[in-house]
């Protein structure tokens, strides 16, 4: 027998049958019934867990076996920070200082201060310096980085050994009352040259530098200095005061500088002055 309900509205004077209604909610009750069964007891494949991971990278700075090797965490501290003491390595310890110096005092002397740019005298300075410290920088990765890099250095030794070609060049430009007065400031011992710190090694170093290069400067402005005093004295002598003397002066400082090969003469100065 089917089920029947009865609903009485007042426009209607018969039974509505609501046999179809109830069909559908007894379908949606055994649909729901066989679907969470089947979800218990049929379980689908499993995903490999490995493949949903996201990749990490792990860095301790625990130490290795031999007490004298550095970890590989502190070993990418250390060259994190020499990257960013890089620019003060360049400028201090190397031959920068004196070629970007002399090479604007050429510049300041020919009369045209944005000429070449900045980032052409900053870059001709970089490639000399390259090129000047080239021995160098060989020795340092002979003696030093290629033998620990095949486990023949431990780390200490390795350091000391890279660094003393630098420590050798310093010394070959820094003037000895330079080393003797900071020896003095720090209150050192009568101390051999093998055995001078870096703290002491690098100001005397910079300040020997920068005499080298004003000594140069002073060198290179003469010949332009002397141009100035004979076109000045020229317009003196035909009345033009109101003439600026640097302006007729500068095609005749142009003139000079290319007639003797004036970028050769300064490159080659400056490659010579370093005792490498």
């Amino acid at each position: 027998m089917t089920p029947t309900i009865n609903y009485d509205f007042p426009n209607a004077g018969r039974p509505v049958r609501c046999t179809v209604v109830w069909r559908l909610l007894w379908g949606i009750i055994c649909l729901g019934w066989a679907t969470g069964l089947g979800a218990q007891t049929v379980p689908g494949p499993a995903a490999p867990a490995a493949a949903d991971e996201p990749w990490a990278l792990s860095v301790n700075l625990e130490g290795g076996a031999d007490p004298a090797q550095v970890s590989v965490g502190m070993q990418i501290v250390i060259v994190m920070t020499l990257l960013s003491l890089a620019p003060s390595m360049l400028m201090l310890m190397t031959c920068f200082t004196r070629i970007v110096i002399v090479l604007g005092f050429t510049r300041t002397a020919l009369g045209v201060p944005s000429a070449p740019a900045n980032q052409i005298v900053i870059g001709l300075s970089l490639f000399l310096t390259l090129f000047i410290m080239g021995p160098v920088l060989d020795r340092s990765y002979n003696e030093g980085l290629k033998p620990y890099f095949d486990g023949q250095l431990d780390t200490n030794s390795a350091l000391e050994a890279a660094s003393a070609p630098l420590r050798e060049f310093m010394i070959k430009q820094t003037r000895t009352q330079d080393l003797e007065f900071f020896l003095e400031l720090g209150r050192f011992a009568p101390t051999r040259l093998e055995d001078l710190p870096l703290r002491v090694i690098v100001p005397a170093f910079v300040i020997s530098e920068l005499q080298t290069a004003f000594q140069m400067g002073f060198l290179l402005f003469l010949p332009f200095l002397v141009v100035d005093l004979l076109v000045s004295s020229v317009l003196m002598s035909l009345g033009m005061m109101m003439m600026p003397p640097a302006i007729v002066s500068l095609p005749f400082k142009l003139l000079l500088f290319v007639l003797v090969d004036g970028w050769h003469l300064v490159v080659q100065s400056l490659v010579a002055s370093f005792q490498i």
